[in-house]
């Protein structure tokens, strides 16, 4: 089986090139795409506010579950470092 992924962007690349864990560089990741999605949620719901046209409305609920769903993988890099922690603490 031949696997190949698709080329980092430079600054995830320099990250991995200096030995930080990915748990740690997904963790950052996702708070930078969170910002990013949280201002594009905010466009969206002032274009649905002045218009109240049902396309817009769709594009603003797109923007809320794309958020969301960056939300729970965000959580999820939490829960995964304590539970590493633990696992650990427990097998030192």
């Amino acid at each position: 089986m031949n696997e190949s992924a698709d080329k980092l962007p430079q600054h995830l690349q320099r990250m991995v090139d200096h030995g930080v864990s990915g748990i740690d560089i997904i963790h950052g990741e996702l708070k930078n795409l969170m910002l990013l999605a949280e201002r594009e949620l905010e466009h969206a719901q002032a274009v649905e506010d002045a218009t109240e046209e049902a396309m817009d409305s769709m594009e603003r609920t797109r923007a809320e579950g794309y958020l969301d769903a960056l939300v729970e993988v965000y959580k999820y890099t939490y829960d995964i470092s304590f539970a590493i922690s633990i696992h650990e603490a427990e097998n030192a």
